[in-house]
């Protein structure tokens, strides 16, 4: 069991707050935020406390880290305020529900993954990674680093995702491709060849563009 500090205080770290407290070992000890963003001492009865002071009050040697943070700015948000931590010293958990199908291949830290996730064998999901409910993660695939799959995607046997890739609801991506980093895959879009870096998918269709920058 770990004693945990999450970070934020809106939706996301109100639901990992629940997860923690009803399907986990481990024990939320308090809250974080950037002190920007304090109005308040407390969320859910525990303490509040400014990021920028948090190893005054939960240092590293004792105490570990959660960032639930949203897909935001493409999962930079997230990314930064991650490796922010790392600087501090920190650990991080990382959260698989009990209700997900899942054989204990490789997970990063500071994963959050939702009920009804399956998790098939020769898997591997990287760091500061988000996966919402009901997904399907084929085997042999593997999801980079800082991205955010969202709820009832298909991703099929074999296939590469790239770092800080979002993959909106009910979207498939078909066997044996590799998805190049940065990708915006939108909500129900069919996926049938292989993706370059900076590519958005939109819906359906599944027509292809670029974006100058790395969103």
């Amino acid at each position: 069991m770990s004693k945990v500090v999450i970070f934020g205080v809106g939706q996301i770290a109100e639901i990992a707050h629940f997860y923690l407290t009803h399907d986990s070992e481990h024990e939320v000890v308090a809250f974080t935020v950037d002190r920007e963003y304090i109005n308040q001492n407390s969320f859910h009865h525990l303490p509040l406390v400014a990021f920028e002071e948090i190893t005054d009050h939960y240092p590293p040697s004792q105490y570990q880290l959660f960032l639930p943070i949203s897909y935001k700015k493409f999962n930079q948000i997230r990314a930064k305020k991650y490796l922010e931590a790392k600087t501090k010293g920190y650990s991080f958990i990382s959260y698989i529900s009990s209700k997900a199908t899942y054989y204990n291949t490789p997970v990063g830290e500071n994963c959050f993954i939702f009920e009804n996730n399956v998790i098939q064998p020769f898997t591997e999901i990287g760091d500061n990674c988000i996966l919402w409910s009901g997904n399907h993660i084929g085997h042999h695939s593997k999801i980079g680093n800082h991205c955010f799959l969202a709820s009832h995607i298909v991703v099929s046997g074999k296939v590469e995702i790239g770092d800080y890739t979002f993959i909106g609801v009910n979207a498939t991506i078909a066997d044996n491709l590799i998805i190049g980093k940065h990708n915006i895959i939108g909500a129900g879009a069919l996926v049938i060849k292989n993706t370059q870096d900076n590519t958005i998918i939109r819906g359906l269709l599944g027509e292809l563009s670029k974006h100058s920058e790395p969103l």
